[in-house]
């Protein structure tokens, strides 16, 4: 079943941008129930890269290159995050 007034590639790339949105779903349990914080770091690191995947995904779907500026600075806050949230639990006392 093709989405009224999308093509056949544009499908295709919002199907796999559904899947990688599914995925970010599943990880939610991994931050939420993970046994160790580095889990949790590791957890929210996937999900911030999946998020990037399907702005990328629906920007070349539906034609709007302003969708890559977007995903290209929330990459850069992801990769911020993750290295704040790793300092955090090294002084902290933790070894990541």
């Amino acid at each position: 079943m093709v989405l009224e007034g999308f093509s056949t590639f544009q499908t295709i790339l919002l199907g796999g941008a559904a899947a990688f949105a599914t995925f970010a779903i599943v990880l939610l349990y991994r931050v939420v129930r993970g046994p160790t914080m580095e889990d949790r770091v590791i957890a929210i690191n996937a999900i911030g890269t999946n998020t990037v995947v399907v702005l990328a995904l629906a920007a070349a779907a539906f034609g709007q290159p302003g969708y890559l500026d977007v995903a290209l600075v929330y990459a850069l806050l992801n990769f911020l995050a993750s290295i704040a949230i790793s300092k955090f639990i090294v002084e902290r006392g933790g070894v990541l």
